[in-house]
């Protein structure tokens, strides 16, 4: 189908896209970005990202040619994402262990199981990748655990941040050390063996 054939080709083009709500969120943490579907939850990003990581969200250096190719548009909508916003609110401030909204989880077979696997950590406790390459019946693809964490598209919520190295150390996070430790932290489960 040429999408930009006319008006009737602009319609169907406009007819297929996605419409996710968005909005910023300001969080202990710094400013997060969200976005959901009719579904659920597609992404909680952090502002400031690693070089190379994922984001949902378009390059503005590059808009116009990611619209012509994305199939999604962004509405910005703090009040359709207010119940996300309310348990995040109750995260932050201790109240909230577990969140109860709806994900629209977006990826591989391996990617999906990786990020229930995540999703089963307890508050306040935290596995190795090997740990999770385990859960998942993988035990050997531990690496392929840390790049499935690296792809994550709803950050705390999917809680790779409860992912530490087999020797009991912080390492990787999109948000970078300094942010996964204030999460660990928040939760309690940061030992002296994880602080240093």
């Amino acid at each position: 189908m040429l999408w930009w054939s006319g008006p009737r080709g602009l319609r169907n083009w406009i007819d297929s896209m996605e419409t996710l709500y968005s909005t910023m969120f300001t969080s202990p943490i710094g400013p997060l970005f969200l976005a959901a579907s009719e579904h659920g939850l597609v992404a909680l990003e952090f502002d400031a990202r690693s070089p190379g990581q994922q984001s949902i969200r378009p390059n503005p250096r590059n808009l116009r040619e990611e619209q012509e190719r994305s199939r999604v548009a962004f509405e910005l909508s703090e009040s359709g994402l207010r119940p996300y916003l309310r348990e995040l609110d109750e995260y932050f401030s201790g109240q909230r262990r577990r969140f109860t909204f709806p994900l629209d989880l977006r990826g591989t077979d391996f990617q999906l199981a990786c990020w229930r696997a995540l999703q089963a950590i307890p508050y306040g406790e935290t596995r190795t990748y090997a740990d999770i390459a385990r859960a998942v019946g993988k035990p050997n693809a531990f690496r392929a655990v840390g790049m499935a964490n690296n792809r994550n598209p709803i950050a705390i919520v999917v809680p790779c941040h409860r992912v530490i190295a087999s020797d009991g150390t912080l390492c990787g996070y999109g948000g970078g050390l300094d942010l996964k430790r204030r999460l660990l932290e928040l939760e309690g489960a940061l030992t002296g063996t994880l602080a240093a």
